[in-house]
């Protein structure tokens, strides 16, 4: 895998693991960071910006395109909204710093377009759960090293 390569997979990786698309992000960083072959702080910002837009294209589905929530290429069941929802009203948009979650996390991006998250604040919020997410994963990687 050539240089460039490997921080264009691991861009795509994490652009759509935050999508509906079911990718594991963590798994090709950890092994771009056993290589030794990357800079560890570059490919940490890659992924944290690319799963950010990733997130940043959920809300834009929740803002833009709830009206079509029952139609079936929507990314999110409806239980799986009302249930996101549900945390959202509960405990607001500090939902959003679990936004690196599985099962649960596309959920909350969407549910916070649906309900007109200010852009910046949920750009904000979303960068450090990814951020911190991708932080934990390449301190792992180098206990492995």
């Amino acid at each position: 895998m050539s240089f460039l390569t490997g921080y264009s997979a691991l861009f795509a990786a994490s652009f759509l693991s935050a999508t509906i698309f079911p990718f594991q992000s963590e798994a090709v960083l950890f092994g771009l960071m056993l290589t030794e072959q990357y800079n560890g702080w570059l490919l940490i910002a890659v992924a944290s910006i690319a799963n950010t837009l990733g997130s940043i294209v959920n809300w834009v589905l929740g803002r833009f395109f709830a009206e079509f929530e029952d139609r079936p290429w929507f990314p999110v069941k409806r239980e799986k909204m009302a249930k996101a929802e549900a945390w959202y009203h509960r405990y607001g948009r500090w939902t959003l710093l679990l936004s690196w979650t599985p099962v649960i996390g596309d959920p909350l991006t969407i549910v916070a377009g649906v309900l007109r998250e200010p852009l910046p604040v949920f750009i904000l919020l979303v960068a450090i759960a990814k951020t911190s997410r991708y932080l934990a994963v390449g301190a792992l990687s180098l206990g492995w090293t």
